[in-house]
């Protein structure tokens, strides 16, 4: 007999389907202010594995951590005229405090550009402080009119990167470095995610910068997701600030700059492009619990067994959760730990003993077979890079099916119905752009016409990826 569905299935309702998975797999809570969430410990379980995993490698790419003030004075946002005309509609100010109006309004952090220049205006001086490379792991505020739980939420965490170079080509040497070596690496080698990395257009720009690196991913029903940014911010906050240095030959020069960014929207990516009908199905390297060791019946030696089946396992390496609570009907558990997006699953009862053995349901290949107690300590990190690896798979298939060559803006709009578009630069332009737009559609990205990255917009040869986005 087949099992009642537990979750709205996708094909019928994709937003309530992601809605009642973050609920049910509790990922998250709506916040008392609208637009906030309250992030339940399983999910920021996973938002931790991201930041270990992002984290290593933005130290691996030289930058240290620092903090930097929540509060900005006002007037900081208005140094850099972009800028502020970007944020301004999402901006939260601060008039009052300790029972005052305040002498000038402060905002709350939308992001930090502003703030890490006062900061690095007084910090460089000379080309020995160059470069200068800066990360920090925080909250923003930016005033969503239209929030979705970690797709777009009123605050959200968050880690920014700034830094300061001596020249033009150190700064966007850097910007790519962190585009590929930390973002696209991690979205593929962690995430097991397909990402296109492209270049934004003008009209997609961070605002306040000359150049937009983006890693773009398809979800489950065929829209973009935006997963990291890398900007090239020229001399536009340097200038505003005053950051400025002594070259070797003795001139004072303004600083090129870069700042890249990745968000909690991830841990929303994460269920949009790996949920199914029955829940998250979580890439073992960033699963917290990569195998659950299940006991099906209070038998005390079914449960000695799965003890000693968990000690084993994380001897071996395995990040490993064992379950006992009998108190609990069997199936009801099993549908949580599916719900949950655990890896592995290892069933033991009376009878796999009898056998030497246990069941071994894997999430992502959804395959359930016996197999030998005693192998699972070898058996199970191969299991699990293969689950990887096939979670990886799936998402580049399903990108590669549901993208379409197009030559018009109607081909392009009718294409993002159900997924992607790609339609040549020079035959879309920014007034084609603009005509997109009008239909709810973007470019998400242009890619250069062998899938790397273009140096330019206009790159001869540039292809345009066109999407509905989130």
């Amino acid at each position: 007999m087949a099992k009642a569905p537990v979750l709205t299935p996708r094909a019928d309702d994709f937003p309530r389907w992601y809605q009642e998975l973050i609920t049910k797999a509790e990922l998250a809570d709506n916040g008392p202010v609208r637009g906030t969430m309250v992030v339940r410990p399983y999910g920021y379980g996973l938002w931790e594995r991201m930041q270990q995993e992002m984290d290593a490698r933005i130290k691996e790419a030289g930058a240290r951590n620092a903090y930097f003030p929540l509060l900005i004075p006002q007037s900081y946002l208005t140094k850099e005229a972009e800028h502020v005309e970007g944020f301004a509609p999402e901006l939260a100010v601060v008039t009052h405090a300790g029972g005052k109006e305040l002498e000038e309004p402060v905002v709350v952090r939308p992001t930090s550009e502003t703030i890490v220049n006062d900061s690095f205006s007084r910090w460089v001086q000379s080309h020995r402080d160059l470069p200068l490379l800066i990360n920090q792991w925080a909250n923003v505020v930016r005033w969503e009119l239209r929030p979705r739980v970690f797709l777009r939420t009123t605050e959200f965490l968050w880690q920014e990167g700034h830094t300061a170079h001596a020249t033009y080509e150190d700064a966007r040497d850097y910007a790519a470095h962190i585009h590929r070596n930390v973002y696209a690496d991690f979205m593929e080698n962690v995430l097991a995610m397909d990402a296109v990395p492209g270049r934004k257009t003008a009209r997609e720009r961070f605002a306040g910068a000359v150049n937009t690196l983006t890693l773009e991913g398809m979800m489950g029903d065929g829209k973009a997701l935006q997963l990291a940014t890398s900007h090239e911010l020229g001399q536009n906050f340097a200038k505003a600030f005053g950051t400025r240095f002594l070259t070797r030959e003795g001139r004072q020069e303004y600083v090129w700059q870069t700042s890249w960014g990745s968000t909690t929207r991830m841990v929303g990516a994460l269920v949009m492009a790996h949920g199914d009908d029955d829940g998250l199905r979580v890439p073992p390297r960033l699963a917290a619990v990569q195998a659950v060791v299940v006991a099906i019946r209070d038998d005390e030696q079914v449960l000695a067994e799965v003890r000693r089946i968990g000690e084993r396992l994380k001897a071996a390496g395995v990040r490993v959760h064992v379950d006992d609570r009998t108190d609990t009907p069997f199936g009801r558990r099993a549908v949580n730990w599916e719900l949950k997006g655990v890896p592995v699953r290892i069933e033991v009862g009376p009878r796999d003993l009898e056998n030497g053995t246990a069941v071994l349901v894997r999430r992502a290949g959804g395959s359930k077979e016996p197999t030998a107690i005693e192998a699972l300590p070898v058996l199970l990190p191969e299991v699990l890079e293969a689950e990887q690896a096939l979670l990886l798979k799936q998402s580049r298939a399903r990108r590669e099916e549901r993208t379409a060559e197009v030559a018009t803006v109607e081909e392009a709009v009718e294409a993002a119905r159900t997924g992607w578009a790609r339609i040549p630069w020079s035959a879309l332009g920014p007034e084609g752009e603009a005509k997109l737009a009008e239909r709810g559609v973007s470019v998400r990205c242009l890619v250069a016409a062998d899938g790397s990255v273009p140096e330019s917009d206009d790159q001869p040869g540039n292809v345009a990826v066109v999407a509905r986005a989130y």
